[in-house]
């Protein structure tokens, strides 16, 4: 049995997104955007919501990424992260499905791999529905 987290209301363009990234601090908020629209440009097939007072992306009504800004960070999420190919160890947490990568002002990244892991867990979601 394939049991999935479905959440009600995911639309193709919720403007209480785009309202929220706007009120996030500058730089924060600057770092959740070009990752937020990263999941946005996966497919015509990405929907999108609040859950938890953060942007979740889903397919249909499965969610398969988020972000979120903290005090000091943004989390960029996965909802079966777990199960994603991160060979470049950019994964963190503990979880039994969920990881996330946490980008600081300031900090390199290898983008290349953050848009990877965001399209393999769009590709996953789909393969699971």
């Amino acid at each position: 049995m394939n049991c999935l987290l479905r959440f009600t209301g995911a639309m193709e363009r919720d403007s209480t997104i785009d309202a929220w990234l706007k009120q996030q601090p500058a730089e924060l908020g600057e770092i959740a955007r070009k990752w937020f629209a990263e999941f946005r440009g996966c497919g015509d097939d990405v929907r999108e919501l609040m859950h938890d007072g953060c942007p979740v992306a889903c397919v249909e009504d499965v969610p398969f990424g988020y972000v979120n800004v903290f005090k000091a960070h943004v989390n960029v999420g996965f909802f079966f992260g777990a199960e994603l190919k991160d060979t470049t160890g950019l994964l963190e947490g503990s979880g039994k499905r969920m990881r996330h990568v946490k980008l600081k002002p300031g900090r390199e990244l290898d983008s290349s791999a953050l848009i990877a892991l965001i399209d393999a867990a769009h590709r996953d979601v789909i393969a699971r529905l």
